[in-house]
């Protein structure tokens, strides 16, 4: 039963006629994939016993490999959540320059040859558009797009293989799982640092995207798949090709990033070191590729330093990144851009907090030509994501700096904006600014940022100002997300 709208919130109800639009549009975008459900495969895979299937029980998956599994990727159920996720990532169009907005129109033309190769083993991925980003550590990150048929295939495998594995990872990896966070992460991490483990085996492997061993990871597939004809596919993905300034190139090894199969493949192939630091006993964390194992004493983690080297090197042919790993006090290494002090609490780290001045930098350079409001949007919507991730830390002294800076930014920004002087004369008169302070602001000599600090700027556009903007008080913000989020962070430790 559908509730009514709340009087409270002050929702308005929208009309009856857009919501039965609405949900007509949604039914005929469903129906492309549902009505086929009983007709694709020789199984007959409906939508209905997909979805009865994969909440099974983890006793029933660790006894024998999956079959059946491609009967439930392409299944009409599947297809259509997968078509909505790949819709709501949005995403750059691959090498055939298709877009996210005309898949469905797509679809509707060729969905049943899409089905029918598939579960022939006749379908051949397109290679992937390389692209290559920089890290905000240095250097470049290789992506891989793919077409965005690709794109929805790959997510349509990931739902159906994804939670075999789910019951099967450590407790300990946090990475590109669901209902796990960075945060999730750090709170552990924190709680070993309380035991008295102050010091940290932080472990980057090396180009680890561009590295996975196919042969090697094909075999841990192979564990819990058992329809080979879903495991050819994946191998089809892991060998498309990448285009990169026009050249076409074959890959031998790696999963490049970009696609949505390849942040499980990833966790799939590093289950193998979870289950190997868990049978040492180790008390560890990993996100993604990132791994700290924390210790008591510095010549511990050297020796697990040195033996866990040994076993990536051998058992998944892997290389440590040795100028981004290091053995050492937790308060000295950065972790998901925290820092970890001795006693267990979270503060920003030094690089974090360089690279968040440097992005606020960029965004308020004074040569933009938009206006004020259109400036203090942008700022917003990084200041609400950033802010967010870093309430749990200890940064109250540098939230307050950082939104005093960031006013000082923006007055010279306005300042820049009205370019002649008696037009900024009458600005800081419409201010309420007396006239011997304006005349003093608009005839002082230095540059603009040191404009900025006049009493006649400070007096113009004071915090209050700012606010009918509608600009973000970091630290207002700090200490409002930060009550809450200290709160859940103490039930989680105990639970811990």
């Amino acid at each position: 039963m559908n509730e009514g709208p709340n009087p409270e919130s002050g929702e308005q109800p929208e009309p009856y006629s857009t919501q039965v639009q609405r949900q007509q549009r949604r039914s005929k975008q469903l129906e492309l994939f549902d009505w086929r459900c009983g007709e694709i495969g020789s199984g007959g895979t409906t939508a209905e016993s997909c979805a009865e299937q994969q909440p099974c029980a983890a006793s029933e998956r660790k006894r024998a490999p999956a079959h059946d599994l491609l009967e439930q990727v392409v299944s009409g159920r599947n297809m259509w959540l997968a078509y909505k996720r790949v819709k709501a990532n949005r995403g750059s169009a691959g090498i055939d320059r298709m877009t996210v907005d005309e898949l469905l129109d797509w679809l509707k033309a060729h969905y049943d040859e899409l089905c029918s190769e598939l579960l022939n083993g006749r379908y051949r991925p397109r290679a992937v558009l390389g692209v290559q980003i920089p890290k905000a550590s240095g250097g470049m990150r290789q992506l891989g797009i793919p077409v965005v048929v690709d794109r929805l295939i790959q997510q349509a495998i990931a739902q159906v293989i994804g939670p075999l594995w789910e019951v099967e990872f450590s407790d300990s990896s946090y990475g590109f799982r669901p209902g796990r966070s960075a945060h999730d992460a750090l709170r552990r991490a924190s709680a070993y640092v309380e035991e008295g483990r102050g010091v940290v085996v932080d472990m980057d492997l090396e180009k680890f995207f561009d590295r996975v061993h196919h042969d090697i990871l094909m075999s841990r597939l192979a564990r819990r798949i058992g329809d080979r004809r879903l495991l050819r596919l994946i191998r089809r993905f892991l060998e498309a090709g990448m285009m990169q300034n026009g050249v076409l190139s074959r890959r031998r090894q790696g999963t490049p990033q970009g696609g949505p199969l390849s942040p499980l493949l990833s966790n799939i192939l590093l289950d193998d070191l979870d289950n190997e630091l868990e049978r040492r006993g180790h008390r560890f964390v990993r996100y993604a590729d990132d791994c700290n194992i924390y210790v008591r004493s510095q010549k511990a983690g050297e020796r697990v330093m040195t033996s866990v080297e040994r076993f990536l090197e051998r058992r998944l042919r892997l290389r440590i990144n040795r100028q981004k790993s290091a053995v050492a006090p937790v308060h000295t290494r950065r972790f998901l851009g925290y820092r970890l002090l001795q006693e267990g609490s979270l503060t920003i780290a030094p690089e974090s907090r360089k690279r968040c001045r440097r992005r606020l930098r960029w965004l308020t350079r004074r040569k933009r030509g938009i206006s004020l409001k259109t400036l203090i949007d942008e700022v917003n919507s990084y200041l609400t994501g950033w802010v967010t991730y870093f309430a749990h830390a200890k940064a109250r002294t540098w939230m307050r700096s950082l939104a005093q800076w960031l006013r000082r930014r923006l007055r010279c920004f306005r300042i820049k904006q009205q370019k002649w002087n008696f037009s900024l004369y009458r600005f800081y008169r419409a201010a309420g600014v007396a006239k011997p302070r304006a005349w003093a602001g608009v005839l002082y000599h230095k540059g603009w940022w040191s404009r900025s600090a006049t009493l006649a700027a400070q007096q113009a556009m004071t915090t209050e100002y700012f606010d009918k903007l509608g600009l973000i008080n970091p630290l207002q913000r700090f200490d409002v997300l930060q009550d809450d989020g200290n709160r859940r962070m103490r039930r989680a430790r105990t639970v811990v």
